[in-house]
């Protein structure tokens, strides 16, 4: 498959079968494949907690909202995304570079977790970005360092049905040339 291929088949999956399933393989792939995304002074700050087992897994859904748990049920792994705060945008000192500070940290996850996604479309894998979700009781659940940011869930499957593919904006619509 082409990029142009990945991008245009790549759509948000809110059904997922639970009747076929997602090796570690394979979400390692994806993992590797987010590792390649540039970052901050090359500081590699994003993290990923990959519920597997029953337990893991229900922990993550018991840190959504309702209306997200049906979204991701029968989902193969559910990832949380994270990232070390206080690195990626900050000098050796502590002080912020510029007024985004940790704003850098989201942004370089946003990069890796793109790279993620597509992979998992390479791979034939369905997923779902979810942003709702009590960061505390992720932390507490899965044990995740204090020092990492609690952004989003990320679930991983394969999809019981084609997703219709929104209307996207033209190029027009977000760009201006100079």
């Amino acid at each position: 498959m082409t990029l142009d291929q990945t991008l245009a088949a790549r759509r948000s999956i809110r059904s997922f079968d639970a009747t076929r399933t997602v090796s570690d393989q394979e979400l390692r792939q994806m993992v590797a494949a987010a590792i390649e995304a540039p970052s901050w002074k090359n500081s590699q700050t994003a993290r990923y907690h990959i519920a597997r087992s029953a337990e893991a897994m229900q922990a993550v859904v018991a840190a959504m909202p309702d209306f997200n748990q049906k979204s991701v049920a029968n989902a193969q792994a559910l990832i949380v995304a994270t990232f070390k705060h206080n690195r990626a945008g900050f000098e050796r000192t502590g002080e912020p570079t510029n007024e985004l500070g940790n704003g850098w940290g989201c942004y370089d996850l946003g990069l890796h977790n793109a790279l993620l996604l597509l992979k998992a479309a390479d791979l034939g894998l369905d997923t779902l970005v979810l942003g709702i979700r009590d960061a505390e009781q992720l932390r507490q659940s899965l044990s995740i360092p204090d020092d990492e940011t609690v952004v989003s869930i990320i679930a991983v499957g394969h999809r019981t049905a084609d997703a219709a593919r929104p209307k996207r904006k033209e190029v027009d619509d977000i760009a201006r040339f100079l």
